[in-house]
C-alpha cells in the first residue's frame, strides 16, 4: 500500500523530488517552433475551465481513471474512480492528495507542482519556464518543459492534437527518471463549477476514531 502510495505521489499530478541542478538547456527554436509555442500559449490561457475524463498510467504500470476538474487560477480536482481510493484537489496555492484507505492528507505547494505551470492565471512558456524539446508528428505536437530555476525537478511534456490545438495528454519525468502519463478524453471547455469542488474538507484520522 505504501509503495503504491508513494508511486502515484510521484506522478504527474505531485510535485517532483528537489535536486540541485543548472539551468535546462533551451532548445534552438526555428520561427516555425516559436509560432507555435505562442499557439499553444494562447490556446491555453484561452481555457479558464476544463472538465474531461482521465486516464493514469503511473511509473509501475499501474492503470486508474476518473473525472478532472480545472480551473485557472489555481483551482483543480482529480475524482480517481473506484476501487482507487485516492482524491486530489488544488485549491488556495496548496494541493491535496487525500488516501482514504490510510486516513492521509497529504499538502505540497502548488508551486512546486508540474500542473502548477498549467493552472497559472497566465501561462507563460518562457522566463520562469524553459522550452526544452518540441516535436512535430504528423497531426500533433510535443512539448517538454522545466522550471527555469529548478530543472533538476524533472519535466513536463504537454502533448496536443493539432488542427484544432487541443491539449489531449502530458507526461511527467520525475528526477528518478519515472513516467507517468495521464491522457484526457471527453475535455469539455468553458462554463462553470460549483466552488465546493475545490474546498474539500477532510477530517483527520485521529478524529474519525
Amino acid at each position: 500500500m505504501l509503495l503504491r502510495r508513494s508511486l502515484l505521489l510521484s506522478a504527474a499530478l505531485l510535485p517532483l523530488a528537489q535536486t540541485a541542478s543548472a539551468d535546462p538547456p533551451a532548445v534552438a527554436l526555428s520561427a516555425s517552433d516559436q509560432a507555435d509555442i505562442g499557439r499553444i500559449e494562447a490556446y491555453l490561457n484561452g481555457i479558464r475551465t476544463l472538465k474531461a475524463h482521465f486516464l493514469q498510467v503511473a511509473p509501475n504500470g499501474g492503470i486508474s481513471e476518473g473525472t478532472a476538474w480545472l480551473e485557472r487560477p489555481g483551482r483543480m480536482r482529480f475524482q480517481y474512480d473506484p476501487p482507487a481510493p485516492f482524491l486530489l484537489i488544488a485549491a488556495h496555492g496548496q494541493l491535496i492528495f487525500h488516501d482514504s484507505s490510510l486516513g492521509q492528507d497529504s499538502n505540497i505547494p502548488l508551486s512546486r507542482t508540474p500542473l502548477g505551470i498549467l493552472l497559472a492565471d497566465h501561462v507563460t512558456l518562457a522566463g520562469a519556464v524553459t522550452v526544452t524539446a518540441i516535436q512535430h508528428l504528423p497531426g500533433q505536437i510535443q512539448l517538454t518543459l522545466e522550471r527555469t530555476a529548478s530543472p533538476g525537478d524533472g519535466s513536463l511534456t504537454l502533448i496536443f492534437t493539432d488542427s484544432p490545438l487541443t491539449l489531449r495528454q502530458w507526461t511527467v519525468v520525475d528526477a528518478q527518471r519515472r513516467e507517468t502519463h495521464v491522457t484526457l478524453s471527453n475535455a469539455q471547455t468553458g462554463g462553470t463549477f460549483d466552488p465546493t469542488l475545490f474546498e474539500q474538507v477532510f477530517v483527520p484520522s485521529e478524529q474519525k476514531r
